[in-house]
């Protein structure tokens, strides 16, 4: 049987072991992270930010718990206009006040980069979507379209499952092992491309980004709280929606896909048919995205 290893093989795998078929195993090494910026929010919270492209229309991305600006620069590839990717606090570069957060301290970091960049359309990804119910949740009117990418929180907390899931990787990061990190972000890669040059690849970027930054411990308390106190009150938020959602993921329950489009007036449901969106379906999806978010 193969299975996880680490370190991953020194040339791009995939590892195997026993018998099996061979190839080439030439993977590309990964290119270097672009360089970001810290930005001072009117909050007083610096937050790590990325933008590239020009023009109109304006589009900030947030991305989802214990990700960042690599995982949602992706689904910005075929998105013309500017394009602002940032860090929530915690993440990345940027700074993790202390105390207990929220998400409406989520939703605080978002609007401040979106209003800084002067950001008309968003897109959030998990964490990100719940920042991004928040910020409509308060401000209905503020963005023209939105897109939300695998919610996972409404106004009931997130499953056990992704309390687990935290917190094994919030102890892996702490740990400061390598091995143990990639241990834990391994769950994020497909059991079919784990041992593939793309599976070791993911992995490589994530351990490496992970043991240089770290993650806040104030994150810790995120899935035991809601993104909003009633979603019917999202029904105010009249701008174009498109909410994308996928059955078989425990971390992102299809049902708050389900939710949130029958609550948003002007919404789009899609519905993949099963889990590992980022890696079964990237393509589709970042077409889908472009076609709803380009002029």
């Amino acid at each position: 049987m193969r299975d996880f290893r680490w370190p991953p093989p020194p040339d791009g795998g995939p590892r195997t072991y026993g018998p099996g078929p061979s190839a080439p195993r030439s993977g590309r090494p990964a290119l270097p992270d672009p360089e970001t910026e810290l930005v001072t929010t009117p909050h007083g919270v610096r937050l790590e930010r990325l933008v590239t492209g020009n023009g109109d229309p304006v589009t900030v991305f947030a991305h989802g718990l214990g990700s960042g600006i690599s995982t949602t620069r992706p689904l910005g590839s075929a998105v013309t206009g500017r394009k602002i990717f940032f860090q929530f606090r915690g993440h990345g570069r940027s700074e993790a006040p202390e105390g207990r957060w929220s998400y409406a301290d989520l939703a605080r970091d978002l609007r401040a980069v979106a209003d800084l960049g002067g950001a008309t359309q968003a897109l959030g990804v998990s964490l990100g979507a719940g920042a991004l119910c928040r910020v409509l949740w308060e401000s209905p009117e503020r963005f023209s379209r939105v897109v939300f990418v695998l919610p996972a929180v409404l106004d009931e907390p997130r499953p056990d499952a992704a309390r687990r899931r935290l917190t094994e990787l919030l102890t892996a990061v702490r740990s400061g092992d390598a091995a143990e990190v990639a241990e834990a972000v391994a769950a994020e890669v497909p059991p079919a491309v784990r041992n593939t040059p793309a599976g070791w690849a993911y992995l490589r970027q994530r351990v490496d980004q992970l043991t240089r930054d770290g993650l806040a411990t104030g994150l810790a308390s995120l899935p035991e709280q809601v993104a909003v106190r009633e979603r019917s009150d999202l029904a105010a938020v009249t701008a174009p929606a498109l909410v994308i959602g996928c059955v078989g993921d425990d971390l992102h329950p299809v049902a708050v896909a389900e939710q949130l489009a029958e609550t948003l007036p002007s919404a789009t449901l899609h519905v993949y048919d099963r889990p590992g969106l980022f890696w079964a379906h990237r393509a589709d999806l970042r077409e889908r995205i472009s076609e709803f978010l380009n002029p």
